[in-house]
């Protein structure tokens, strides 16, 4: 999708079309998504805010919608099924699809790539970009070629390889972008001149993924199913701090989102991970694992509290935010793990938690302590982007 969540605040908004939409989290927070006019001023993704607001004073600065973006890509994905049942959401905003064998339906890939725009945009209102090749990571690199509202298909695969260069390449970071640049290598195709074997001692698997992709070899397949590893929030406050009080009222509204998010997908999770940012931008992250998966938030925030208050002595943070993982399907779980009596009464009273949320939006219900975080009244306030 095209500047998917400020394209989305458009369509909601008219009259904000054609205006530089910046979209993210208060002014301590990050560049979640910039339409393409506030790109113009420089303004890119991951970008903090604060900078963007220098390069873009005209912006139109947005908080972030989540709750309506999953919607919106809900349709995206529903309408991509309508292709092929092979489709892989890969974020809220972006998708692998393998169109193998429906050529008969829907022809050749321009034609294709064509009914895919012009579906998600009858669906959405939205634009989005296309880029089909006959390798996964050919596909990603070229629906970025053409944006916005693109379409870009890799006919000659040889002649594509050799423009793409190393930090179009998913996975590669920068330090293995420095250490490569310091030996002159900056494109892919490149790789074919060094062994594979030198590249696995200078970079480990990532230097043989590099080298088989070189070569034109990626044999990922578009997985439906993958499996979701962890589920997580986080927070940048709007004031560095280090009031224990503040920051376990912060971490109990982050756990509440993740158990919400647990329960939607039946799931449940055996380790809780703390993750702290301090004023300095050191960052650090602990984890502490439950005596029984859980997707409550009372179980999950007791954990994550105790690792908050254990690492936090003497610190001041600007980001506070917990995860859980080791997640399994509520049904794969031995029933003798638990009371039932007790389990059915914390089961009734979290889907009827979820049931208000969903029909009054997540803050309709909330527990006392979170309160003072939801105070926008407040010019002392600590999360404005909340």
């Amino acid at each position: 999708m095209d500047a998917f969540y400020a394209s989305v605040e458009a369509l909601d908004r008219p009259e904000l079309k054609d205006k530089p939409v910046i979209v993210g989290g208060g002014s301590r927070g990050v560049v979640c998504a910039a339409s393409y006019q506030a790109r113009k001023s420089g303004v890119r993704s991951a970008m903090p805010m604060f900078q963007a607001k220098r390069l873009c004073p005209q912006g139109v600065f947005l908080p972030v919608r989540m709750e309506r973006y999953r919607q919106i890509s809900g349709v995206v994905m529903r309408t991509l099924e309508s292709f092929t049942p092979l489709v892989e959401p890969v974020s809220v905003d972006e998708a692998f699809l393998d169109l193998a064998g429906t050529e008969k339906i829907w022809g050749p890939p321009p034609q294709a790539g064509r009914a895919i725009k012009e579906a998600v945009k009858k669906a959405t209102g939205l634009t989005c970009s296309v880029g089909m090749a006959p390798l996964r990571f050919l596909a990603k690199i070229a629906s970025d070629r053409d944006k916005p509202d693109g379409l870009t298909v890799v006919e000659d695969l040889e002649a594509f390889l050799a423009t793409v260069r190393l930090k179009e390449v998913s996975g590669v970071g920068k330090f293995s972008l420095d250490r490569l640049a310091q030996m002159g290598l900056t494109h892919l195709t490149q790789m074919r001149s060094l062994d594979r074997d030198r590249l696995h001692k200078m970079l480990g698997s990532l230097g043989e993924h590099l080298w088989d992709l070189a070569q034109g070899l990626d044999p990922t397949p578009v997985c439906p199913s993958r499996p979701v590893k962890s589920i997580s929030h986080e927070l940048t406050l709007q004031k560095d701090t280090g009031d224990p009080t503040l920051l376990c009222a912060h971490l109990l509204g982050l756990c509440q989102k993740v158990c919400a998010r647990l329960r939607r997908q039946s799931l449940c999770g055996q380790v809780v991970i703390l993750k702290l940012k301090y004023s300095d931008h050191r960052l650090i992250t602990r984890r502490i694992s439950l005596d029984q998966p859980s997707d409550q938030v009372d179980e999950i925030y007791r954990a994550a509290r105790r690792l908050l208050l254990a690492a936090s002595s003497g610190g001041c943070f600007r980001l506070v935010g917990v995860a859980v993982t080791g997640l399994i399907l509520w049904e794969n779980i031995p029933s003798s793990l638990f009371d039932q009596a007790r389990e059915a009464k914390k089961k009734g009273l979290a889907r009827a938690e979820d049931e208000l949320c969903r029909r009054f939006g997540e803050k309709a219900l909330t527990r006392a302590s979170v309160l003072s975080t939801l105070d926008h009244r407040s010019p002392k306030r600590h999360n404005e982007g909340e």
